[in-house]
């Protein structure tokens, strides 16, 4: 009986070491190791690396990127990054101090902002802040995918003509998106290109296919902030003024104060809802950055057509 239990006792050890060790194999894989911080960057970055690298992805699908918070692992694969590529321009308030602490400690890092032209948040609340969300516009995002694709060649041990064709690929892929977007934009009459939301995303997606911003339910440039009773009544002014009948809201933030708006203005309108700042998870409609901006074009398309 005694001779049982300790065979049993050493399958049980054994299944329990061979379990560890293979989540330290998954853990430390031989491919270099790329830590993104936003799920929309992460999928850019996974078209170009492939299989060349080992991808971390820290904000999960439908999170808020001002908010999301990481975990004390994550933490440290970020310490570990071969390379780490982040938004910057403000957007991951909830994680700059890792950010912080990561460059300060010799991590090569891209920071996104730091290689598009950059735009201000044309709200007044904002007080000039630079505009995070460059990834409305497909053609900034080539500025990126350049950026990136120089970095990771750099990293070492990784396939260099792997990532490059992957690069061309998706560059190829962007500028397919970006003519789509912009016949289907085309054909919105110029009057109804009036974009109202309950979050500034839109500034750099306007800059570059001609719409008008008439404004945006929450103040200022983060999903942090709250609107007041005086700034709901100057965005119905402006609704009223500009004969908006569709409101915007994203998918990653609640729409009830974008209802309380559309009831305010006292004019029907519809609310839309559109995928901005967080992907997905597959079968939920934007689980990539090509197909969220596929059908984000569709529904400002069929919410300001005639």
């Amino acid at each position: 009986m005694r001779s049982l239990r300790a065979s049993s006792l050493l399958i049980a050890t054994t299944v329990v070491l061979a379990g560890l060790a293979g989540c330290t194999g998954t853990a430390a894989s031989d491919r270099p190791q790329i830590v993104v911080t936003t799920n929309i960057l992460g999928d850019v970055v996974e078209n170009l690396t492939g299989d060349a690298a080992e991808v971390t992805i820290l904000m999960k699908p439908n999170a808020d990127p001002h908010s999301f918070e990481i975990s004390a692992q994550e933490a440290a694969r970020m310490d570990g990054a071969d390379l780490l590529v982040t938004n910057g321009l403000g957007l991951e308030e909830g994680l700059q101090q890792h950010i912080d602490r990561t460059a300060a400690a010799g991590v090569p890092t891209v920071v996104a902002g730091d290689v598009i032209d950059v735009l201000p948040y044309s709200s007044d609340d904002a007080n000039g802040a630079d505009d995070p969300h460059f990834w409305t516009d497909p053609a900034r995002m080539v500025d990126v995918v350049d950026a990136v694709e120089e970095a990771l060649a750099e990293v070492d041990g990784i396939d260099v003509a792997h990532v490059r064709s992957n690069a061309e690929t998706y560059r190829r892929e962007l500028a397919e998106l970006d003519e789509e977007m912009s016949a289907t934009f085309a054909a919105i009459p110029v009057e109804r290109r009036a974009l109202v939301t309950n979050h500034h995303v839109f500034g750099y997606l306007a800059d570059r296919f001609d719409f008008r911003l008439i404004g945006a339910v929450i103040p200022g440039g983060t999903t942090l902030a709250a609107p007041s009773a005086a700034d709901l009544r100057d965005l119905t002014d402006a609704i009223d003024e500009a004969g908006v009948r569709t409101i915007f809201a994203e998918s990653s933030q609640p729409d009830r104060l974008i209802k309380v708006l559309a009831s305010e203005a006292d004019v029907q309108v519809e609310v839309i809802e559109l995928f901005t700042e967080s992907l997905t998870e597959p079968g939920e409609g934007a689980d990539t950055y090509l197909t969220m901006m596929r059908a984000n074009t569709d529904r400002i398309a069929d919410g300001l057509t005639p």
